[in-house]
Formats: C-alpha cells, structure tokens, sequence
C-alpha cells in the first residue's frame, strides 16, 4: 500500500485557513491509500480557547476528514483536540475511512510540560487499526518518548507519529522514531507541522521509515510540502523472520 505524509505549514488557530491549505497539499498526492496529517492539524496545539471551541471545532474537522477520504477514496488520519461524552477535552488521533467509518486514539502521553495535562484528559487504551492488510499503532507526538507503551507485541506493522514537534528537539525527534523503527521492526511515520506558532518554531521533518530504520519518504525541512512511500509487506515480513528479534522479546503487561 501507498501511504502519504502531509507536511503543512501551521496558521494559528485558523482552522479555515489551515482545511483550504491541506486541501490543496493532499491533490499533491493523488492515488495514495493512507494520507498522514500533524496533531491538533486543523487548529495548532493548544490553541486558545481550546477547550471552550472544541466541541464545534471538532464536528467541522471531523467532518472535513470524512469527506476528504470519500473524495480520495482512501484512509486519512491526523488529530483534534475533541470533547468526549463525558465533557472531557481530548487529543484524539482519528483514522477515517473512505465510507465514513473510523477508529481513533485519545493521547496517553500528555505534555506536561507545556500545560497539556491542565486542559486535556489523558487516553487509557492502547488502539492498533487496520487498512489495507497492514496493522497501524496510533501514537501521538509526547508518546514518541516512552517506548515501553509502543512496544510491538506482533500486533502491529507500523506505528503512526503525528505531531507538533519543536525545531529545538528536532534531534530527538529524528532519533527516536529511527529507534522505534528499529527496535519493533516494523514501519514508522513521522508527520510534524512546519511554521512559527507563539510556542516557536517548527521545520517539520516528517518521514516515513522502513524496518532497517532506512528513510523511505521524506519532506523538506521548514517547507511545506507531501511525500509518499510504498509500504512493502512482503519484505517487512521477510525480514522479520530472517531475523527474529520480536520473538525474543521480553514480556510484560503494562497497566
């Protein structure tokens, strides 16, 4: 399968500007079964007001994402700050399919550090999907640095990274999903934003990585702009059993 990594330049809680500026990006990559957008992608992280427009915000990128996968006939994933049914503010990474249906994961990992956790209620399950034959574990952006709750436990082929991730951190950012990569064996696909938001700055450095931690796809930094990647089973599955690293693992529950 092919999947597509969008790569935006954000405008601040301008989800108007934000929809048109994706729209155009995703005509970029036509014919692509998988398109990957940034967190809180429509809006910026934590924008202001968040939890007072969320719900009304939510109903109108929730519904741009169904309708962008009918009109490309494939699946989009990406994430929104969404009010539950318990009036809950969640960061919730939704996977859409071309008929409407999806699945989505609420953010475990909240960013304490820049006050995520004094607006939005953390995420409890742990949620792997699948389109077109292939397995995906939904991760967002804080999640990247806590390996044990993304440690692949033959349940998965590839793990999904949106994020808002600094360019202070970008080290951290590349690194990390080179190590996830390689120490699950599977595919991973990093999307960050590019731009300047009030928090700093962003250069994107979006990609799409294979088993070997080998860069499949990948974006300009700092541009704004799409890339796309085959996702070859075959040779992940071939490798996996040529080298059996997952079958050595350790076991563990985590709680």
């Amino acid at each position: 399968m092919t999947t597509a990594i969008i790569q935006h330049r954000i405008k601040w809680n301008d989800l108007e500007g934000n929809l048109q500026h994706i729209s155009s990006l995703l005509d970029q990559q036509p014919g692509a079964d998988l398109y990957v957008l940034a967190e809180t992608f429509a809006t910026g992280f934590l924008a202001e007001g968040s939890a007072e427009h969320a719900k009304e915000q939510s109903q109108r990128i929730f519904g741009w994402m169904q309708q962008q996968a009918s009109r490309l006939n494939a699946a989009i994933a990406g994430s929104v700050a969404t009010v539950d049914e318990k009036g809950a503010l969640r960061n919730r990474l939704y996977f859409v399919r071309p008929d409407g249906s999806y699945d989505y994961y609420d953010k475990r990992h909240l960013f304490s550090y820049a006050g995520e956790t004094d607006e939005y209620e953390a995420g409890e399950r742990r949620v792997v999907v699948t389109w077109q034959g292939v397995r995906f574990l939904l991760q967002v952006c804080y999640d990247l640095r806590f390996p044990v709750f993304s440690r692949n436990q033959g349940d998965y082929d590839a793990i999904i990274y949106v994020a808002n991730w600094p360019a202070k951190r970008r080290d951290v950012w590349q690194t990390l999903l080179k190590a996830r990569a390689l120490e699950n064996q599977c595919f991973v696909m990093g999307v960050n934003i590019v731009g300047n938001d009030k928090t700093g700055e962003y250069l994107g450095d979006s990609v799409v990585l294979n088993a070997y931690g080998q860069a499949i796809a990948s974006c300009t930094p700092g541009k704004a702009e799409t890339a796309a990647a085959a996702l070859d089973m075959d040779e992940l599955l071939r490798f996996r059993k040529k080298f059996p690293v997952l079958k050595d693992a350790d076991e563990f529950v985590v709680r």
